[in-house]
């Protein structure tokens, strides 16, 4: 094994890591993995096979960092968990049957109008509470109809590619629910653990993969979703906030100049 081989490993283990750790907090870290597996000779499809399989430690990883924050949310997140499943079942699909660049150019503008939202959250939902507090009528606790729907369309995109998939998942409860960041931000990790395990499922059964990549993206994965686990619980709203904006903004541009 020359040393070029081993620095490739080396570099799939810490984006595996480094993804793990933003996931767990924004989301986002396909970004960082999907660049390096192509990096080391993998054909698109199969390094996001390979990708969606090795992040699902972090995913797992990250949501049980965030255990405290789920208490109380079970009813909600079956409901939403059921959608989850469905449209990452559906979008991995997509990843198969359609070209890989089908969704290149919308993917950027759903990116950044959930960062528009993440941003306006507070000033929307105040305007919300407002709005039902002359009204007489009370925040439904699962979002509604529409936020079942939300989820689930981007839950297909989750399945089909995962890029920032936790920043429009945070966007959409934030805007339908009046709920606290952290809270939400640990719903989403549940939600993206359960879209990459059943997209993974679909994949070792039908697609091609890199059992070495997967290996190091799981194990880096798992160690940065504990990381990010530990770090995000301590941020603030407002910081946390901050950061989703920034990763998502370094998102927006990387998409675009691929």
């Amino acid at each position: 094994m020359d040393a070029a081989h081993i620095g490739e490993l080396l570099a799939v283990l810490g984006a595996g890591t480094a993804a793990g750790a933003v996931n767990a907090v924004v989301g986002s870290g396909t970004l960082i993995t999907f660049p390096v597996l192509l990096a080391t000779g993998l054909p698109p499809v199969t390094a996001t096979v390979s990708n969606a399989l090795g992040l699902i430690p972090g995913s797992i990883s990250g949501a049980i960092g965030y255990r405290r924050e789920l208490r109380g949310q079970r009813r909600r997140i079956l409901k939403w968990g059921a959608g989850a499943l469905l449209g990452g079942l559906t979008g991995a699909t997509l990843l198969l049957a359609l070209p890989a660049s089908a969704f290149e150019r919308i993917v950027p503008v759903l990116v950044g109008l959930a960062l528009v939202l993440v941003v306006l959250q507070p000033l929307i939902s105040r305007r919300l509470r407002d709005r039902r507090a002359r009204t007489g009528r009370s925040a439904r606790p699962d979002g509604g109809p529409l936020l079942l729907v939300g989820l689930t369309l981007a839950s297909v995109y989750g399945g089909y590619f995962s890029a920032a998939q936790g920043i429009i998942y945070v966007a959409l409860m934030g805007m339908l629910l009046d709920d606290g960041l952290q809270r939400l931000t640990a719903v989403k990790n549940v939600l993206v653990a359960v879209v990459n395990s059943v997209a993974a499922l679909f994949f070792l059964v039908v697609a091609d993969f890199d059992w070495t990549s997967v290996a190091l993206l799981a194990v880096g994965s798992a160690a940065g979703g504990h990381f990010g686990a530990t770090v995000g619980r301590r941020l603030r709203p407002a910081v946390l906030r901050a950061f989703i904006v920034v990763v998502g903004t370094v998102a927006i541009v990387q998409l675009v100049l691929r």
